[in-house]
């Protein structure tokens, strides 16, 4: 794509071909995708604006690649950050093709538009504005891979310190509202192993559901503990939450229980790295573990997120609330933040549309986000890189 291609699409074009480049990450090998055809178009697009791209394979992550895209030189500058994937998708539920922009009533149609692939088409009408020649400071731009399922793109990411930023922003949907904070989430899965046997004789066997039952007794009173004594009151739920989302054990009433699953799911404060958390957790079952010897394994259901907190009062939290004018805020759900955040740069989440739109069907981004968006786009990067 040449230049003068690039300077004819306008922000719709650019998120029709956005939309129409799938993308999905799933841990499910069939359902996973390939998010290289997303880094190859914003690959044309920021080089044709004199960035230098770079990509960087991603481990454990089916071949993905991150895209790191820079213009100007020196220390410092800002880093706009993103995720080039997008969830699955439920067929049955889209009342339009997922992957084609559709425009009803101001609101753009779409998987990716809100979560989170229209962003980079966003930085794109920004930057054709601004006079990149007269950068002071380095503007860097992140495409990261696996956000929805590993985070692995920015992990590998921040562990590479390839670039070091003062500031950064994550354009994940906030309604353009800066977020200084949000927790983590960790989800496991605890399996107890028993005997089978005839219900008429039950020391013959090991009653996997009555070790459960002991299972869960020690978990709740760490959930007390973890409620009591870690506190943050700017959250609506001001403490770390553990909820019970599954169990199943046994085959019929006649039979001794052997074996019973629990999944569950902890959501911890900022300063709760998930080591810290995933040893409370072995501490808490340990003296049944002892009782029982061999019968209860402790899993990783899933990659679990860190919880993410940078200071309310500092400088750039304070410009940016301005600029946005919105105050800053706290969230629940996860991001890529607490890994950004590694570089050592100042870092909020800020982004257009609603996460109340992210990971449904009939995903939208409201077209009024548009112009405030991109305003608010190039005030950052003036005052950040060209001040």
């Amino acid at each position: 794509m040449g230049k003068s291609h690039l300077d004819k699409l306008d922000t719709k074009d650019c998120f029709e071909q956005l939309i129409a480049t799938p993308s999905i990450s799933a841990l499910e090998a069939d359902l996973d995708m390939s998010n290289q055809g997303v880094i190859e178009l914003l690959h044309d697009w920021y080089s044709d604006l004199g960035f230098t791209c770079t990509t960087q394979k991603v481990e454990n992550s089916r071949g993905k690649q991150n895209l790191i895209a820079s213009i100007g030189t020196g220390k410092g500058g800002l880093l706009l950050a993103g995720h080039t994937d997008t969830v699955p998708y439920d067929e049955n539920g889209w009342a339009q093709n997922p992957f084609r922009l559709t425009e009803k009533d101001n609101l753009w149609y779409g998987l990716g538009t809100c979560d989170m692939k229209g962003f980079f088409a966003l930085i794109v009408a920004a930057l054709k504005d601004l006079p990149l020649n007269q950068l002071k400071r380095p503007l860097h731009i992140l495409a990261s891979a696996d956000e929805e399922t590993t985070m692995n793109g920015a992990k590998a990411f921040a562990k590479a310190k390839s670039i070091a930023p003062d500031y950064a922003i994550i354009g994940e949907p906030t309604s353009l509202k800066p977020v200084y904070m949000h927790k983590g989430h960790l989800a496991q899965g605890i399996r107890v192993t028993g005997r089978s046997g005839h219900s008429s004789d039950p020391e013959r066997g090991l009653n996997a559901i009555e070790v459960m039952h002991k299972v869960i007794a020690a978990l709740l009173q760490l959930k007390q503990t973890l409620a009591e004594n870690y506190h943050e009151p700017a959250f609506s739920v001001p403490y770390p939450t553990m909820n019970f989302g599954h169990v199943h054990g046994g085959d019929a009433a006649n039979r001794i229980c052997g074996c019973c699953d629990l999944h569950l799911d902890i959501r911890p404060l900022p300063g709760m790295p998930l080591e810290q958390l995933t040893y409370m957790i072995s501490q808490a079952l340990a003296p049944i573990q002892t009782q029982y010897p061999g019968s209860i394994e402790i899993t990783e259901l899933y990659p679990g997120s860190e919880p993410f907190a940078d200071d309310k009062d500092n400088p750039w939290t304070q410009i940016v609330a301005q600029y946005s004018q919105n105050e800053p805020q706290v969230v629940n759900y996860a991001t890529e933040a607490p890994y950004i955040k590694q570089l050592g740069c100042q870092t909020l989440v800020l982004g257009p549309g609603s996460i109340e739109q992210a990971h449904q069907p009939n995903e939208y981004l409201d077209t009024a986000f548009i112009k405030p968006t991109v305003s608010l786009l190039k005030n950052l990067i003036f005052h950040a890189c060209i001040k």
